[in-house]
């Protein structure tokens, strides 16, 4: 027999899927949704695009019909050409959750709890959905499980929706798959960007501190400032037990202590901002020892949520500190504070203290810009690789609760739920970069070395 022989037409009993991408939006897109559907079409199996993730779904009435175009588009062979190669994302997204009220396992007998996402689940058999792929990040990865619970406790005699997720977050932060796609077209674009300011910094001297996004992990600054050639990189795992603190958490409208329950201040975790500058600044030293001049530091955003109270308050606007709101953690939604310029003029005074000479450094935030740029060939592959890997889950493997993942080879697998989530909490384990792994190591190998006291 030929080694050329197109896929078998599967048995299966599946005959519509519904495919939905969730929040944030990332390289790549098209090419997994491009790929899953294309192999449904040409088992015979319909496919639904729906609209802008959860949202025409989440609030659907009994009753109604939803309305192609409106709430969802048919994907279709004609409409699959160039598609895996194209920026954006083709069903768009958006970021409600009907999961978000379900917590812990006993909220599944809380009727108004499960509510959402039996609404999401009457949507889709209004349609007559026989299987849910849902594309996203660890939030999208947990609304899944969590339908697969819920469809899980309905009575016997209603229809099973299968559900499977395909994993989606430049940030890379997944337990389950190597490298998620959009990632490396996204380090590649900031990896661009970098080595334009490193030669910026070469003319003129100055210095550069970019943010970039990865709230929980710092692979996307990690990787970019390994293929931008930058001078130093520092995500959330890099900031040492010892440089962390504590302070009362203050409502920035009144000014006035926010107490817990149980009367007493909520202490917010912080860290001691110095270290991070005083780290910087060694390692221009250190550069400067080698004859070179220029400098770009890579930040994680991830680190402004432990920024102490009085250093938010110099990253943003009066009106806009006001404005802030703790959560019962007293954490601050800061995640998208752009702090790279004051950590920038805090670099600049301590440099100037230890030499005596002035260095301009100026900060930058990036963002929006990398989430849907043109995919880079590697990202369309393993795009194209988890978008079958759906395809096969379902109708050829005729599994249900599992992820997609890829690994170094290509080579597919499926996790199921149940590994891949913290089923007490109902919550997505977290993978930040393992500090000491080799990838970790790189980094500090790369950029200069500084004499130990």
């Amino acid at each position: 027999m030929s080694h050329l022989v197109s896929p078998k037409p599967p048995k299966t009993d599946i005959k519509k899927v519904a495919i939905l991408f969730s929040g944030g939006p990332a390289p790549t897109a098209n090419s997994v949704i491009g790929s899953a559907a294309i192999c449904f079409l040409r088992a015979g199996i319909e496919v639904y695009g729906m609209k802008n993730g959860y949202t025409h779904l989440a609030n659907y009435q009994d009753g109604q019909t939803l309305q192609e175009g409106e709430h969802y588009i048919r994907l279709d062979k004609q409409s699959e050409e160039g598609l895996r190669t194209s920026r954006g994302i083709i069903i768009g997204t958006a970021r409600v959750n009907p999961g978000k009220k379900l917590g812990k396992p006993d909220d599944l007998k809380d009727p108004e709890k499960t509510a959402p996402l039996l609404t999401v689940y009457n949507a889709l058999n209004s349609l007559g959905i026989d299987a849910l792929i849902s594309i996203g990040g660890d939030d999208t990865l947990t609304t899944a499980a969590k339908f697969k619970l819920v469809v899980d406790s309905l009575p016997k005699d209603k229809k099973r929706i299968r559900v499977i997720h395909l994993p989606k977050t430049i940030d890379n932060d997944y337990k389950g798959i190597d490298f998620t796609f959009g990632y490396f077209t996204a380090v590649e674009m900031l990896a661009l960007e970098i080595r334009n300011l490193l030669a910026d910094s070469e003319a003129t001297s100055s210095g550069y501190i970019c943010q970039v996004m990865g709230r929980k992990a710092a692979w996307l600054a990690y990787g970019a400032s390994i293929a931008g050639e930058a001078s130093k990189v520092i995500g959330l795992e890099d900031i040492h037990d010892d440089w962390y603190g504590t302070e009362p958490t203050i409502d920035p409208e009144t000014g006035n202590v926010i107490n817990g329950a149980d009367g007493k201040p909520i202490m917010r975790k912080i860290f001691d901002v110095k270290k991070v500058v005083n780290r910087c600044v060694d390692i221009i030293q250190a550069r400067e020892e080698e004859g070179k001049e220029s400098f770009v530091g890579v930040i994680s955003e991830g680190l402004a949520e432990f920024l102490p109270l009085s250093e938010i308050k110099m990253c943003c606007s009066d009106d806009e500190y006001k404005s802030l709101k703790p959560d019962t953690f007293g954490h601050f939604p800061v995640s998208q504070l752009k702090y790279s310029s004051r950590l920038g003029r805090l670099i600049s005074e301590e440099y100037k203290r230890r030499t005596g000479k002035s260095k301009k450094m100026v900060g930058l935030q990036f963002g929006y810009e990398i989430r849907c740029n043109q995919p880079t060939a590697y990202d369309v592959i393993l795009g194209s690789q988890i978008g079958v890997g759906g395809y096969k889950a379902l109708a050829e493997l005729d599994k249900n609760g599992v992820m997609i993942s890829v690994g170094g080879t290509m080579e597919l697998s499926y996790p199921a739920f149940e590994e891949l989530i913290d089923m007490n909490r109902l919550r997505a384990y977290e993978r930040p970069i393992s500090v000491g792994s080799d990838i970790h190591q790189l980094a500090r190998y790369l950029e200069g070395w500084v004499k130990e006291v």
